[in-house]
């Protein structure tokens, strides 16, 4: 199935839940409205027609502060521009940030059966930053919900175990946001001398 096909059966299968899709630079890419995170996945999971047998990765996007002054390539030092080349035009550009929340919870699926791959983007508030968990679907989405929570603050409902995973528990705050003091200094942890 290629991308235009992939995102064209959940749109067809969930149209209510489907916000918006693109296939950037080849990535099959469908956003959805976080009440029908669940009944998606266990679709994509279940179902013959997608079998999303592997989830390969949970992440975050921090959002807050896109757009309000140019990025670097590489380096805050480098000089580089992020914006493309006048030069190498590109038919299909990326669409920006999803909406005006803050976060987007980003899950990869891949069909090893059928070797296609989708990207699930679900926009979260600040406010409310709380998505289903899918662990009970894929054992492995333990650790990734995990490191999600642990660097920005997402919360998963339904989590088992919800704690850090990356940072010591002593850690105060979640340093992948966009907000998050550079300099912020933390309580030292270790052993008594």
């Amino acid at each position: 199935m290629n991308d235009a096909a992939l995102i064209q059966a959940v749109k067809d299968r969930f149209p209510e839940a489907v916000k918006a899709s693109h296939s950037y630079r080849g990535d099959a890419t469908v956003l959805l409205g976080r009440e029908f995170l669940l009944e998606v996945a266990r679709t994509l999971k279940e179902d013959p027609a997608f079998q999303m047998n592997f989830l390969m990765d949970v992440t975050a996007v921090d959002f807050s502060s896109f757009g309000t002054k140019p990025s670097p390539a590489f380096f805050a030092s480098s000089g580089v521009a992020v914006s493309p080349s006048p030069e190498i035009p590109d038919p299909d550009p990326w669409p920006g940030p999803p909406g005006p929340e803050r976060y987007v919870v980003v899950y990869h699926f891949f069909s090893l059966p059928l070797k296609h791959r989708l990207r699930l983007e679900v926009p979260v508030e600040e406010a409310d930053a709380e998505v289903d968990s899918l662990t009970s679907l894929w054992a492995g989405a333990d650790w990734l919900e995990r490191e999600v929570w642990d660097m920005f603050g997402i919360r998963f409902r339904g989590h088992q175990d919800l704690k850090r995973i990356l940072m010591y528990e002593e850690f105060v705050g979640h340093p992948l946001r966009k907000d998050y003091p550079v300099n912020k200094r933390q309580p030292l942890i270790g052993p008594v001398n």
